[in-house]
């Protein structure tokens, strides 16, 4: 789920920045850029774990701020294919399950042909049902769901966006839960 992403770029540190030690001014450069933002392919960067080499410092004419290459790692985001992960389930419609991490990460979807069979929408209650052994089991709004990843994806940025769309998600995960084991975790409990 988390990884280390090696990473080098050619910072330019504000002037103002240079009152403070230079590690702490490349480190406030470096969340600036990079934190609680995705890269493509590389996932969601959480954290800076650590700054293995600066380089450079040169002042270009015309700009009063030096720049510097620096390598460094970032503790990222990325949930693999076949993981299984834990979720709450935070709205339901026709097309599926949406589970979110908290705060955290919110931008999972459960397609409905990849709930447990048979599984119905109740119009009703607003929730999907899947019907087992004749018995059914509602999954509640808020419930932790256990899912396996099918998919990791980073949708290309839309230019233009419908004005009643979502808001647009640069990272999306895909989960299953048609398996033993998987599902509402107080089904298996």
């Amino acid at each position: 789920m988390f990884v280390l992403t090696e990473l080098q770029h050619n910072l330019r540190v504000p002037p103002q920045s240079l009152s403070i030690p230079l590690q702490d001014a490349i480190t406030q450069e470096l969340s600036i850029l990079y934190f609680d933002k995705v890269l493509k392919d590389l996932g969601l960067c959480v954290t800076l774990y650590d700054i293995s080499n600066v380089e450079g410092g040169s002042v270009f004419p015309g700009d009063g701020a030096p720049h510097f290459t620096v390598d460094f790692r970032l503790v990222m985001f990325r949930p693999f294919v076949g993981e299984v992960l834990i979720a709450k389930l935070k709205r339901c419609d026709k097309a599926g399950l949406y589970l979110s991490l908290g705060s955290f990460f919110e931008d999972i979807h459960i397609p409905e042909h990849l709930l447990q069979q048979p599984s119905v929408f109740d119009e009703e209650e607003k929730l999907w049902v899947w019907n087992y052994n004749g018995t059914d089991m509602f999954m509640d709004l808020e419930e932790d769901v256990r899912f396996r990843v099918v998919q990791v994806k980073y949708p290309i940025i839309p230019l233009e966006q419908e004005k009643d769309a979502r808001p647009f998600a640069p990272m999306t995960v895909t989960g299953d839960i048609n398996a033993d084991g998987l599902g509402l975790v107080s089904w298996w409990s």
